[in-house]
């Protein structure tokens, strides 16, 4: 694997690009971005070494590179994979990063069979930009990946530098990836964004709050944080499962309110407890 394009030099692309260099991959890294202050912030950090910026320079970089990564949110996933699949040769690998895996996975067997590697990091910060990338953001973190077909030397490869990134891998069925990332990773999303909308509609920009808010409110709202585009492509790709937490949730939240006085209280601390003590 001597040439490597990442799709997107945001926080994860660049992040891929500064962990290959830290993890000693000494080929070339290209990089194509909607934003030209990302392309120059990722180049001004050594996370690439070139870009590729016009229609005829991404052709040219599709076709020069081992490996593509494509580090866009899943609607964009889906995009560059209709743009790239006619210009496939052999041995090139596709991998992304997106955060559902069956639209992906769909895709993927109808336009580039054999070819394409779907994964999904276990990591990232409230907050986007390659100004944020971490050479360590993946260490420790579990990387995702939802095989398609036997593994190719190509995948087997880009799996041995996700594994020098320091990360876990684990493979998982698309649709299995989907109904646990929805109660792992979507679901605490969506609360931190309901709560954080409605501390604003009920205190607005009350200085009170900001006072008395302590470390709870702070844990509880930091995903509010977190950027609509990105999740805009989560929730239209994974809304049944989404839904589905969202409603255990509701029926949840309703035997507190309604439990607020009887020992049924003490057992769903009692459970919560015991369920966070073995995260730990």
């Amino acid at each position: 694997m001597d040439n490597i394009l990442i799709v997107g030099t945001g926080l994860i692309g660049a992040s891929i690009g500064l962990a290959l260099r830290e993890a000693g991959f000494a080929g070339g890294i290209t990089g194509i971005d909607a934003s030209g202050d990302e392309l120059a912030v990722s180049l001004g950090r050594g996370a690439i070494d070139r870009t590729a910026r016009t229609p005829d320079e991404h052709h040219e970089a599709i076709r020069g590179a081992d490996s593509i990564v494509l580090a866009v949110p899943v609607l964009a996933v889906l995009h560059w994979m209709r743009q790239i699949a006619p210009t496939l040769r052999n041995g090139q690998l596709v991998t992304d990063v997106g955060s559902t895996k069956a639209v992906i996975a769909e895709a993927a067997t109808q336009q580039m069979p054999g070819r394409c590697l779907p994964g999904h990091p276990m990591a990232g910060k409230e907050s986007g930009g390659a100004a944020l990338a971490e050479a360590g953001l993946f260490r420790g973190a579990t990387w995702l990946f939802t095989p398609l077909h036997a593994a190719t030397p190509s995948e087997e490869e880009w799996r041995t530098w996700v594994e020098r990134f320091g990360a876990h891998t684990l493979d998982m069925e698309p649709a299995a990836h989907d109904r646990i990332c929805a109660w792992v990773s979507h679901l605490p999303q969506m609360v931190s964004t309901a709560m954080s909308a409605m501390l604003a509609d009920e205190f607005g920009d009350s200085p009170e709050l900001r006072a008395i808010g302590g470390r709870a409110l702070r844990e509880m709202t930091r995903l509010g944080a977190s950027p609509y585009s990105m999740w805009r492509d989560v929730a239209h790709t994974n809304s049944g499962p989404i839904a589905d937490t969202l409603l255990s949730l509701e029926q949840r939240l309703q035997h507190l309110r309604e439990n607020l006085r009887t020992p049924e209280l003490r057992d769903e601390f009692e459970r919560a407890n015991r369920f966070r003590k073995g995260l730990q």
